[in-house]
């Protein structure tokens, strides 16, 4: 099955968010339990500290440790005096029956009875750092409560805290079940002398928290977390649906508005509300769209005038046939004369049509050189000296022929352009009167203006002027015989060599063609 482009954006936005969000929950609960086990670690040291304390002020008492272990009941209230330890159940033993047996010499360690055999406890807060060392060093899952963890050796189980003396000796309890290496030690210091060391039972560096107050507690953190998860993620998806449709609103649009182009409705236009890239995607469209209207507009006006253009020298023909084969006209050399010019006028827009075409179709583009542009003005204006001459047109010629005057041309469409200029000016400008031709190099710009002495064009026309088959209402009409194209051809050759051409009144009434072309530098321009 193919997805639609609407639903690969809905899915991509979905994976990304479903991707934050299982890593947020596993870097969120990796460190939430480690976090949590630092601050096990924390509370244990400064348990461990407030006992190391409480058991040196002992000692400084009697200055020995057999005050603290002859007298179990003293041992015991030491030990749970760290904040949260409730004491051990003593089993229903008296004092006395806890008594250290006779014969014990001072210092050494009497045997711990059942109760100081530190077993677990009914209740308790989270227990001492997991991780071994001292007290800056890792939580002990479970604290002094929790079972011994699973890889330790089998056998009987450590006690959570034991006392050492200054050698590390085990004191309470006694024997090898408690020695050194099991514990992490904390010195218990007297006037700046270490005079015993109080371990608590290590445990694995990567175990969790075992103590069930602790476990609930980490249960329900994890439960929460997940469920904020799921919720965002709910959310997420629901954000990313609203967000794709309206990301892909405009998109829709294009893709209605492209159907429309298609169906020929060059009318269409879409709403631009932003300026993004899908703004500036549907500003572009509507231009496309304007520009294909335009045309289509242009289109249909072409064909109109070009039927309109043909059909009436077409007509003038069939009527002056007809009426030669229905005898209402003789055949005369005049009447032949009639059809004949009617004929070349077909010629000359049917050619003009021709050349219109190739030069739109930048067919002459591949045989661009570099031409001397006032020497081919200068022999066109040679070829026409005579014409003007006979129209008592003065040509006034401003401006030499330089060999380095050079634009990117072809030299035979350049003398169109100058031809087509000239035989408007022979075709329009009354008579007697004058052309001035002028041609001047400047900033990087090779300029040339033909100004005619007249007459000249209203201002609203001269916009249009040269547009195809346009011609201006009294002096300029067909019976000048133009066919309508002669100045388009001429816009069509200079912006075909890079250049413009500009159409305005002069000061002596008459019309003013102004061109202006790059020049050609060198190979690199």
């Amino acid at each position: 099955m193919k997805l639609e482009f609407r639903h690969k954006i809905f899915l991509a936005f979905l994976l990304n968010s479903t991707t934050i969000v299982a890593c947020i929950l596993l870097i969120g609960s990796y460190y939430g339990q480690r976090h949590f086990r630092g601050y096990l670690a924390r509370v244990e040291a400064a348990r461990i500290a407030k006992l190391a304390d409480t058991l040196g002020r002992e000692y400084r008492k009697k200055g020995d440790w057999n005050a603290v272990l002859r007298d179990p009941e003293a041992w015991t209230g030491l030990k749970w005096f760290v904040p949260g330890m409730a004491p051990p159940r003593d089993g229903g033993q008296s004092p006395a029956e806890r008594r250290p047996a006779s014969g014990m010499g001072p210092g050494a360690a009497p045997p711990f009875p059942e109760a100081l055999a530190f077993g677990e406890p009914e209740a308790g807060p989270p227990g001492p750092p997991p991780d071994g060392g001292n007290v800056e060093m890792g939580t002990v899952p479970g604290g002094p409560f929790g079972p011994p963890p699973n890889h330790l050796p089998s056998g009987p189980p450590l006690p959570p805290v034991a006392l050492f003396d200054a050698r590390k000796r085990p004191l309470a309890p006694p024997g090898d079940l408690s020695s050194p290496g099991s514990y992490r030690l904390t010195p218990v210091k007297v006037s700046g002398r270490v005079v015993g060391w109080v371990g608590f039972r290590k445990f694995g560096e990567f175990e969790g928290p075992t103590h069930h107050l602790d476990v609930e507690f980490i249960r329900r953190q994890s439960q929460t977390f997940y469920a904020t998860g799921f919720a965002v993620l709910v959310l997420a998806g629901f954000a990313t649906f609203v967000l794709s449709r309206r990301l892909l609103a405009p998109v829709r649009e294009l893709e209605r508005g492209i159907e429309a182009l298609a169906a020929r409705r060059f009318d269409t236009r879409i709403v631009v509300n932003s300026g993004d890239e899908l703004g500036r995607l549907a500003a572009g469209f509507n231009a496309m769209a304007q520009a294909l209207d335009k045309h289509q507009l242009t289109r249909r006006q072409w064909l109109v005038d070009i039927s309109h253009e043909l059909r009436t020298p077409l007509a003038v023909l069939r009527a002056e046939v007809e009426a030669m084969q229905d005898g209402v006209r003789s055949v005369t050399e005049q009447g032949l004369d009639s059809l004949h010019q009617e004929v070349l006028h077909l010629g000359r827009i049917v050619g003009d049509l021709h050349d219109l075409s190739l030069i739109e179709a930048g067919a002459f583009s591949s045989e661009l050189s570099a031409v001397n542009a006032p020497e081919i003005l200068v022999e066109t204006l040679d070829c026409f000296r005579t014409r003007l001459e006979l129209r008592s047109i003065r040509l006034d010629l401003l401006g030499e022929a330089r060999e380095a005057v050079e634009i990117l041309a072809d030299p035979g469409r350049l003398k169109q352009l100058f031809s087509n200029l000239l035989e408007n000016v022979l075709r329009y400008s009354d008579a007697p009167g004058s052309l001035k031709v002028s041609h001047r190099v400047e900033q990087g710009q090779f300029f040339v203006s033909f100004e005619d002495s007249g007459p000249g064009v209203p201002e609203e026309s001269l916009p249009r002027l040269f547009d195809r088959l346009y011609r201006v209402d009294g002096a300029r009409t067909r019976e000048k015989g133009g066919s309508g194209l002669g100045l388009s051809i001429c816009k069509s050759i200079v912006e075909g060599f890079s250049g413009k051409i500009v159409a305005s009144n002069s000061i002596g009434g008459g019309l003013k063609i102004a061109m202006s072309f790059p020049l050609h530098l060198g190979p690199g321009d």
